[in-house]
């Protein structure tokens, strides 16, 4: 594994828009990063604090290449998307190069979320991030921090890998996001609501 640290570009005055889900409420969340965060301490890795779990949907732009204007106008674009209102699951944990985190389902709400969000970000001619085609939804909850052998953190989570999912309740942001003392921060420009809609039943599975 890597450390998820060492990216070119991220210096600590730099600021960044970001299009992201985040889960302040999110009390069954909450408590399954928790535990999982404290089984996983031996690793010594970076847990993700309690109120800086988030789902990053789609980058936008560094903040000096893109004008409050342009800003005005995204969201003026995405006050009236297209998607609905849903709910995930965050289940079950592993892992990438450089964090552990949760796999989340459906895919489909998410997706589409996301291509509605790139089509705002290119009406509007702003920087922009990955294409929906590339997208991975995923809930980091623990960011490795050093170069090391994967087999040992493969073993602590597949431990973990039965729990439970949570029920999240998605809010949509758009927010200026930092990086601060091994950890993601954000200030929150505005929160995008979604269409009224009942979420679909979820399927949750047994264990």
């Amino acid at each position: 594994m890597g450390d998820h640290w060492d990216r070119p570009g991220w210096t600590d005055g730099k600021r960044t828009y970001y299009w992201m889900l985040t889960f302040s409420r999110a009390t069954e969340l909450l408590g399954l990063a928790e535990h999982c965060q404290k089984a996983l301490h031996h690793l010594g890795m970076d847990p993700v604090p309690s109120d800086g779990l988030h789902v990053t949907m789609l980058r936008v732009g560094p903040t000096d290449q893109v004008s409050m204007d342009q800003v005005q106008q995204l969201l003026a674009l995405t006050q009236d998307l297209p998607s609905r209102a849903f709910r995930l699951l965050a289940h079950p944990l592993a892992g990438s190069r450089g964090a552990i985190r949760f796999s989340l389902t459906p895919w489909r709400p998410v997706i589409h979320l996301h291509a509605a969000l790139t089509d705002a970000d290119e009406r509007v001619g702003i920087p922009g991030g990955r294409p929906t085609s590339a997208f991975r939804p995923h809930l980091g909850i623990a960011y490795n921090n050093r170069a090391r052998p994967a087999a040992p953190v493969v073993d602590a989570v597949e431990q973990l890998r039965s729990l439970p999912p949570a029920v999240l309740d998605v809010t949509v942001e758009l927010v200026e996001l930092r990086r601060q003392d091994r950890a993601y921060r954000w200030r929150t420009v505005h929160s995008v609501p979604l269409r009224p809609g009942v979420p679909s039943q979820l399927s949750i599975p047994s264990r």
